[in-house]
């Protein structure tokens, strides 16, 4: 088979809702002292405005499939794309605190709903012998995202450009650029060819797979309607059943682990946590550049190895690494010596999470479910993952505060202990085996 532009362009285009994910969820860690200061913000208070957009991620992860289902999933992403750009001017523009804090929901909605429909996006346009590598792509956009909201922060913080008060208004209102950019290019590729058949417009769906590359488009497109018609059969199947009661562990743990582990707390207020460890403003920024890097390296090596080492591997290999990284963090604040070490700390932390938790997560959870209750069980491992986010995200300025620095570090490493004798002596190593393999194992 041969990957032809339209099919190269479409895959560009949903992964760049990744980039949008990734930069607008951790673009808020720049904003965070300078909007205490502007609006007299708690420590609680600031824990809500950096949350509520977590909140409105799990609203558009919750609704983003059903959303999908009926408009497709390139006009529901049209939507996300909107919610963002809205929700880019309208934080630029705030007049208060409670208008900040409704327009950071809207964004929310726009990441958890992207989240869903891109990688399904790409999924459902790509050829099989690809499939696993476009999408893929999205979850290296989501890094890249992470990466160039840390270096936009810096150079939007720099003493030259002289921003001053309204420094925090550039910082939330320039993901408004690319924003505009994924709208645009939204209206440059095709509906996927699953959604064309599922609304019977099989002529349509036939010249997009033609377009994408299919080596056989007359069978694919046969197959594409035996699979929707076995799934509109299946559809009631309830997932909260006996059988699937080891399924559902590893889905909710492992998405509550995902957060445990402190990854979004530590991504969301990296320049505050620096700025708290006697880094100046701006150096607070630049070390945050070097962790970005590190997770963008350590994303690549995860991805290379979760079929070399597998699954459970990795996890345990995480587990070990994240919890010294963490207890070392810990003991810096603890003790307040060796601060030149935060940074290569936290960077480790990051580089054993990429190659572990974050390679991990979504691939695990789509293998563990049965096809026919896969897409709920998808839902409740990416609901477990986003509440939690929400919660740690809102508590963790507050535990600093009230308590210490130190005390989350030393929660999260606790956590990661907790992981690896959960994974090593529960969690099944699904590499190499057949979904049919491990739906019979999983289910006996």
């Amino acid at each position: 088979m041969t990957i032809t532009g339209k099919l190269m362009l479409s895959t560009a285009v949903g992964a760049l809702g990744g980039f949008l994910f990734g930069f607008d969820t951790v673009v808020i860690s720049g904003t965070t002292e300078q909007l205490s200061r502007v609006f007299s913000l708690t420590s609680t208070a600031l824990g809500l405005t950096v949350s509520i957009a977590l909140w409105g991620t799990v609203l558009g992860s919750l609704t983003a499939g059903w959303l999908g289902t009926k408009m497709g999933g390139r006009n529901a992403l049209r939507v996300m794309a909107a919610l963002y750009v809205l929700s880019a001017i309208g934080c630029a523009l705030a007049w208060s605190w409670p208008s900040l804090m409704v327009f950071r929901f809207i964004g929310g909605i726009g990441i958890g709903g992207s989240s869903v429909l891109g990688p399904v996006y790409i999924a459902e346009l790509a050829p099989a012998a690809w499939r696993g590598r476009l999408v893929g792509t999205f979850q290296v956009m989501v890094v890249v995202g992470i990466l160039i909201a840390y270096v936009s922060n810096w150079y939007l913080a720099r003493p030259a450009l002289g921003l001053g008060a309204i420094e925090w208004r550039w910082q939330l209102g320039v993901a408004g650029i690319p924003a505009v950019v994924f709208l645009i290019l939204l209206y440059t590729i095709p509906q996927s060819s699953r959604f064309l058949i599922s609304q019977n417009s099989l002529d349509d769906a036939l010249t997009v797979l033609r377009e994408m590359g299919a080596m056989d488009p007359q069978g694919e497109l046969e197959d594409i309607r035996s699979s929707i018609h076995m799934e509109s059969a299946e559809k009631n199947e309830p997932l909260f059943q006996r059988s699937l009661r080891l399924p559902i562990f590893l889905a909710i743990t492992i998405g509550l682990f995902n957060q445990l582990s402190g990854i979004n707390a530590i991504l969301y207020y990296a320049p505050s946590i620096f700025t708290a460890a006697g880094f100046s403003n701006m150096s607070g920024f630049s070390q945050s550049i070097w962790i970005g890097l590190a997770n963008l390296v350590a994303t690549f090596i995860g991805m290379s190895l979760i079929d070399r080492l597998g699954r459970k591997t990795l996890l345990l290999i995480g587990s070990v690494g994240t919890f010294v990284a963490l207890a070392g963090v810990g003991l810096v604040f603890q003790t307040q010596s060796h601060l030149d070490l935060l940074v290569w700390l936290l960077a480790l932390f990051i580089a054993f999470f990429a190659v572990s938790q974050g390679a991990v997560i979504w691939v695990y959870i789509s293998e563990v479910f049965p096809t026919r209750v896969r897409n709920k069980g998808q839902s409740l491992g990416a609901s477990s993952h986003w509440i939690a986010n929400g919660i740690i995200a809102a508590l963790f300025p507050i535990v600093a505060e009230k308590l210490s620095r130190a005390v989350p570090f030393y929660f999260f490493a606790a956590m990661m202990a907790v992981q690896f004798f959960v994974v090593m002596t529960i969690y099944p190593e699904t590499k190499g085996r057949t979904l049919e393999q491990l739906q019979a194992q999983l289910e006996r």
